[in-house]
């Protein structure tokens, strides 16, 4: 494990390696291909290993986003950016930079699920740690060993259960992680060189992988309770020893452990979990937003989630902060949130109810005043007709949850009805933004977890915002970095949601879109970032940078790609 030694100059990056040659070549982050100058060339001994020509990055870029988007299928263009990514890292966020709009969509949501399936077939070089349960007792030598730079400020760990909405996806969850850790670098400008991405392998109960006789993971049934803790307790550990500076996002956990290991560590390290937080502070900046469009106070909302996974506990745990310091309380607050799951909706008199879902339970009492029989809280129309939601949000991965019934009751009930179908990959979404917007005559104020096209509306064109956690969780990690924060608060997660709200530009809100273009990625990364930094400050969590150096501080770290000068020692 050596230390990335960078020295920023007014000239640029200086980069000071211990290798030349064939080997410098063939280690991403220090490889430039033909942008290696002729001096350059000479000096660390490349001398006829590349073409005679040097070209400049933005020459570089366009040559190989030429030959990327000439194979049509994303899934084949996640597997070129992924080579790219394995030969030259500076080059592949410039790709990625400066075509962030169409190739999010490739790295991340929604093809970076297919990549996942994908992964042990079209594995080509190792990216990140895998830790299995082989490695219980040397998982610190494990991470020393293993782990390239001495440096890691931020690590995205999955155990590969719940990716997206298809589950137990084994080793090939490793692709979340990496996906996750490219959008750091290129929106949020946390150096490719102080991210791991993290693949817990504890096993996998996927048939079709175990009997896959390509499947590259730990080829044994999931480890449960004690067995898994075990590991994912020295894993912690041993990260706290080899990086005592890391920052932890925990993802694609199954709902359970997603919350046992949120609540486990999150004193022992800094750490969140982005599909309980970032989920749920993208989804209350999306509430916020529709609120700055229809002019209805938040106070004023009922809101309806259906799905009471970690995504709708998170998305609940927000807003119940939101409505509390807009001034509700006691059973006020408790009748503006209503959470519904496959079972109904969620009542303190279920019989076998989750422990987690007990802080989501509406009183029996309040539930038999809406005057449904006990069959009729298992239906969703049957819930809305009675309840009367202005705000409906989805995260129950039942494609077309959400039909027209459904949505033409809510909208008799509320002028400007908030849909937000946020399950994704796309197959899984509760709605489509063109039939939402159709059933309630353009009145409907929609957001999606997916990406999809604009949509016709009175004969204009209107954008439909991406929620997507990509606009809070690179800034949620570059706020806590900066500052060196002791743990991630709720405060500083709700700073997130509400900074993200604010930052609709009067295009956005002429045009009723909820979130920003992902055009603007790095510009809302930043002043996310700074909102959370000073929650960390005043919440005494940081542990360097004032208020006074806040945006220097943020502004200095930031890494933009574009080749460094490097020097051999």
């Amino acid at each position: 494990m050596e230390k990335y030694q960078i020295e920023r100059t007014p000239d640029g990056d200086v980069v000071r390696v211990n290798k030349s040659g064939p080997d410098l070549l063939r280690f991403p982050i220090y490889n430039k291909g033909t942008g290696f100058t002729l001096e350059e060339r000479r000096r660390l001994g490349i001398e006829g290993l590349l073409p005679a020509q040097v070209n400049d990055i933005d020459i570089q870029a366009e040559r190989i986003y030429r030959s990327i988007v000439y194979n049509p299928d994303p899934v084949g263009r996640n597997i070129a950016l992924s080579l790219l990514q394995n030969r030259n890292e500076h080059l592949f966020y410039k790709v990625l930079q400066l075509h962030l709009e169409e190739f999010m969509p490739i790295v991340y949501t929604p093809t970076v699920g297919k990549a996942a399936q994908y992964f042990s077939r079209v594995y080509r070089r190792g990216r990140g740690i895998f830790i299995t349960p082989d490695y219980v007792g040397r998982i610190e030598q494990v991470l020393r060993d293993a782990a390239p730079f001495s440096d890691v400020r931020l690590m995205v760990v999955t155990d590969n259960e719940s990716i997206l909405g298809i589950g137990d996806q084994g080793a090939g969850g490793m692709a979340i992680s990496i996906g996750k850790l490219a959008l750091y670098c290129v929106g949020a400008g946390i150096h490719p060189a102080a991210t791991l991405p993290i693949s817990l392998d504890v096993g996998t109960n996927n048939q079709a992988l175990l009997d896959d006789p390509f499947y590259l993971g730990w080829r044994k049934p999931r480890l449960r309770g004690a067995d898994y803790f075990a590991v994912v307790d020295e894993f912690v550990a041993a990260a706290r020893t080899v990086f005592p500076d890391v920052l932890i996002q925990w993802e694609d956990l199954r709902k359970d452990n997603a919350l046992q290991v949120l609540d486990r560590y999150r004193h022992v390290l800094p750490s969140f979990n982005d599909d309980i937080q970032g989920t749920g502070a993208v989804a209350t900046a999306c509430v916020l937003a529709a609120c700055r469009i229809s002019g209805r106070p938040l106070m004023d909302n009922r809101i309806l989630i259906y799905g009471a996974g970690a995504a709708g506990l998170g998305i609940e745990r927000q807003l119940r902060v939101q409505l509390t310091q807009a001034g509700l309380s006691g059973d006020e607050l408790t009748h503006a949130l209503l959470v519904m799951d496959s079972g109904g909706m969620v009542t303190e008199d279920r019989e076998h109810l989750d422990e987690y879902k007990r802080e989501l339970a509406w009183p029996a009492a309040m539930a038999a005043k809406l005057g449904l029989e006990r069959e009729q809280r298992r239906n969703l129309e049957d819930v809305v007709g009675a309840y009367r939601p202005t705000v409906l949000i989805g995260t129950s991965g039942q494609g077309g949850a959400f039909n027209e019934r459904i949505v033409r009751s809510m909208a008799a009930a509320t002028e400007r009805p908030v849909i937000l179908p946020m399950s994704n990959p796309t197959s899984i979404t509760e709605a489509r933004p063109s039939d939402l917007l159709a059933w309630t005559d353009g009145r409907a104020l929609v957001a999606t977890g997916s990406p999809f096209e604009p949509v016709t509306v009175d004969g204009e064109l209107r954008r439909v915002g991406q929620a997507n956690n990509v606009f809070v969780f690179p800034g949620i990690g570059l706020g806590a970095i900066v500052t060196r924060a002791s743990i991630v608060t709720d405060a500083m997660i709700g700073a997130s949601a509400t900074a993200l709200a604010e930052l609709l530009t009067e295009s956005d809100l002429e045009s009723e879109c909820l979130v920003p273009e992902v055009t603007r990625l790095w510009d809302v990364c930043g002043a996310v970032a700074a909102a959370v930094a000073r929650q960390a400050i005043e919440d005494g969590a940081a542990r360097d940078v004032d208020a006074a150096g806040l945006e220097q501080a943020i502004a200095s770290y930031r890494w933009q790609p574009e080749y460094p000068h490097i020097i051999a020692e």
